[in-house]
């Protein structure tokens, strides 16, 4: 029984429009994320000196205002998806609880 309707479930338009949908979110937010992290590590990598110019006559280097940048970036992104989350994904999640129920 519980085999049968979780087939029904995976079968369902509604079900293969939510996986898709989460696709189309989850994959260029996750991509756009690790680029930036992967561009930031390759310059300390191999061009470190780029990121330790002081910015005026302080302490403060580029490189901690570009990986303030990647923080506050991290938090746009988490935004976007969180607001993509609550807008896109649930309902379309709620119509599935509707049409076969929560855990029956």
């Amino acid at each position: 029984m519980v085999e049968k309707k979780l087939n029904d479930l995976r079968n369902s338009d509604e079900y293969k429009t939510l996986v898709e949908t989460r696709k189309k979110i989850v994959k260029p937010l996750a991509i756009s994320m690790l680029a930036v992290y992967y561009v930031y590590i390759l310059v300390i990598a191999f061009a470190p000196e780029v990121l330790a110019k002081p910015i005026g006559d302080g302490p403060t280097t580029l490189g901690i205002l570009v990986g303030l940048g990647i923080i506050f970036f991290s938090f746009i992104v988490t935004g976007i998806a969180v607001h993509a989350a609550n807008t896109e994904l649930e309902p379309l999640t709620e119509k599935l609880h509707e049409k076969f129920g929560e855990g029956e």
